[in-house]
């Protein structure tokens, strides 16, 4: 009685467990077939905006439908919301883009354009000359001999009223006889009539007019009026104080009328004779400030003014005189000495200026770069205006606090496509923005003249960058352009040729020469592979893309 107990209790345990296993796997399966459903219906994806298709390549073109370039590769989609994150291309048609890893490796720095005095110093180089208002020459007005000189030294100083030498004259003797005479008849007169007194003083007269026309000394004159005698020479003195500077009287000599025997100058006061770029001209004014350093006294500063610019350039040397006058109190400044002139110059009005190391001068256009925001950078053709020491006025083009690039700008050119977009700069108002509902049109098929030579090597993949979309080769001899083998680093023309290479992989390759010394890899094929025909190659346009070899 008691086993059959136990083993019908056995028997039950035994069917609820076989049926709670059953009705478990049930239950998994329905939960697997649910979950199976639920993960097999159709989930509806958002549906974006398509605003344009944009170059792959990064030209400023897009098309509102899809297209290839002249290279034969698809134009990019760029969605709403996509405008700023597309890498490839700029979020307005005339920006450029620069990634954070480029910008830190350029060393990019900027700074604000603000407005500010513009100052400059205008160099150039003189010399010193005397100043011609404080030049005298002595000059006889007759006919005489040299009889006795009293300062026979050229550069020897003499004050103001020095005898320098004494000559005689046949005329000058005749003419102090003369006046004697005409005195002697004057008294012997004095009962004749008044007709006779008046000729004979007249006679008088004319002879003393006559030796002061001579410039007869006014002392001689009285002492010859007082004695009644006549001298055989007379002194001539010097008519300031200075140095003599030119002595032709020699002893005993026989000179004539208006013949310079000395000449005296007093360098009290000098000119500064300096010649100032042609560029320069038109900051200089006549009573401008002016600094003078002589290398003679390196540590002293002569500090005069402007007083005359010439009207005539040199042609030579394309130079225009301007006539600085300086105090020369100890005779320091000797005439014939260089000097070194700095005239400070500049605006008295503060204006917009921006470094001048921001403008990229192309010789037809001057352009500057401004940062719209980090990595993103807008060229703007500007009109510019006075120029300052580092600084030049901008009249139109950039706006107060703007920043602009100071430093790395031409190799910001050299990094992207900033010729692209500075020939985007006509078709597009307002600096550029993203295309809304109309695209501008496509760009015009090159031409057979600019499109670039096709060159082709093999070798082997040394290093790829993704990010900056650079391929490093070891390649072999390139033939078309007597190459030896080398390792170079080349631009790839699209992202897409860079999928699936390795480092080590024996490749074939093509690539072109976009502008001098940039190198961009337009095919890459297996080298165990036939390599594909040969591509058009695209039209050169600027880019990143660089030779790292130096030799090219």
């Amino acid at each position: 009685m008691k086993f059959a107990t136990t083993l019908l209790a056995i028997v039950v345990l035994g069917a609820v467990g076989a049926g709670s296993y059953w009705l478990g796997q049930r239950r998994t399966v329905d939960a697997h077939d649910g979950l199976s459903a639920t993960a097999s219906a159709p989930v509806a994806a958002p549906q974006r905006k398509l605003l344009y298709y944009r170059n792959p390549m990064g030209l400023a073109d897009t098309s509102p439908t899809p297209k290839k370039d002249p290279m034969g590769m698809d134009y990019i989609a760029v969605y709403e919301g996509e405008e700023k994150d597309a890498s490839a291309a700029p979020a307005g048609a005339n920006q450029i883009r620069i990634s954070t890893e480029k910008i830190q490796k350029l060393g990019v720095r900027t700074e604000a354009a603000s407005t500010r005095l513009l100052g400059k110093t205008v160099r150039a180089a003189g010399r010193i000359e005397p100043d011609e208002r404080r030049m005298y020459a002595i000059s006889p007005k007759f006919e005489g001999y040299v009889e006795r000189l009293h300062v026979n030294v050229t550069g020897q100083p003499v004050s103001k009223g020095q005898p320098l030498f004494e000559v005689y004259s046949p005329e000058l003797v005749s003419a102090q006889r003369e006046y004697l005479i005409a005195v002697q008849g004057m008294q012997a007169m004095q009962g004749a009539g008044p007709e006779a007194q008046a000729g004979m003083k007249q006679l008088a007269e004319s002879s003393l007019v006559r030796l002061r026309n001579w410039d007869l000394p006014p002392e001689q004159v009285d002492a010859l009026t007082s004695s009644g005698e006549a001298r055989r020479t007379i002194t001539f003195r010097s008519p300031v104080s200075g140095l003599v500077t030119e002595k032709k009287a020699l002893q005993g000599m026989r000179f004539m009328p208006g013949e310079a025997l000395y000449q005296v100058t007093d360098l009290s006061s000098v000119w500064v004779i300096a010649d100032v770029f042609e560029q320069d001209i038109g900051l200089v004014k006549t009573g401008a400030k002016a600094k003078v350093t002589i290398n003679a006294y390196p540590n002293q500063v002569f500090e005069g003014r402007i007083t005359y610019v010439y009207p005539t350039m040199k042609a030579e040397t394309r130079t225009l005189a301007v006539r600085i006058e300086l105090a020369n109190p100890g005779q320091l400044l000797k005439p014939a000495m260089y000097a070194q002139v700095e005239l400070p110059v500049g605006g008295t009005q503060p204006v917009l200026a921006v470094p001048d190391s921001a403008v990229i001068d192309s010789g037809t256009r001057r352009i500057v770069l401004v940062q719209i925001e980090e990595g993103r950078y807008e060229p703007r053709e500007v009109e510019l205006g006075a120029r300052g020491e580092n600084h030049v006025e901008v009249l139109k083009g950039v706006r107060q606090g703007e920043q602009v690039v100071v430093a790395a700008n031409f190799l910001i050119d050299a990094e992207s496509n900033l010729k692209a977009a500075v020939g985007g700069l006509a078709g597009h108002a307002g600096h550029g923005g993203a295309p809304k509902g109309t695209a501008p049109a496509a760009s015009a098929a090159p031409s057979p003249k600019s499109v670039p030579v096709g060159h082709k090597a093999e070798g082997s993949v040394s290093a790829i960058d993704l990010k900056a979309g650079t391929l490093s080769l070891d390649h072999g001899p390139v033939a078309s352009l007597r190459w030896p083998a080398m390792t170079m680093e080349f631009k790839a023309a699209n992202a897409s040729l860079l999928q699936g290479l390795k480092p080590g992989q024996a490749v074939s390759f093509e690539f072109v020469e976009r502008q001098p010394g940039e190198y961009v890899v337009t095919s890459v094929a297996a080298a165990a592979r036939t390599p594909a025909a040969e591509a058009v190659p695209a039209t050169p346009v600027p880019g990143s893309g660089k030779s790292s070899h130096s030799g090219h």
